[in-house]
């Protein structure tokens, strides 16, 4: 018996990898208007929902080392989409939050994020929707 379901997971993997990486492309090209990476949109998205934040809990957030966190600023603080200032509680670290522009921007980000997701998931049932988002909630946790 050959197929999908009986090759020890390959073929689940291999689509699951294909879908993650047609997301990936979808959504690099939505951000293109913006000329952000996906990395600078999940970091705007962190400081625009838990407002400001020390670099350190922004680099926890993402999930990321504080010194790529900091790459990741000074990029979206060139761009005056994030600001910088000293914790007046610790004069060592240094808050980030968003911008007006800022704000705006990343609202449209989510709008265009939102939209590719669409795109890709769009085809789908309601009914099988609501079980892959399940299955994926079961497998992040």
């Amino acid at each position: 018996m050959t197929g999908d379901t009986d090759d020890g997971g390959d073929g689940l993997a291999e689509a699951f990898r294909a879908v993650t990486r047609r997301l990936r492309h979808r959504t690099r090209e939505a951000l293109a208007p913006w000329d952000v990476t996906p990395g600078q949109s999940r970091a705007l998205g962190v400081l625009i929902r838990h407002g400001t934040l020390r670099l350190s809990a922004l680099a926890e957030h993402l999930r990321i080392a504080p010194r790529s966190a900091t790459e990741v600023v000074d990029d979206l603080e060139a761009r005056g989409l994030v600001r910088r200032r000293p914790d007046p509680a610790d004069r060592r670290a240094t808050l980030v939050a968003p911008t007006e522009e800022g704000i705006r921007t990343g609202a449209a980000i989510h709008a265009a994020r939102r939209a590719a997701a669409e795109d890709l998931f769009g085809g789908l049932a309601p009914a099988d929707r609501d079980q892959l988002t399940r299955i994926l909630r079961t497998l992040r946790d």
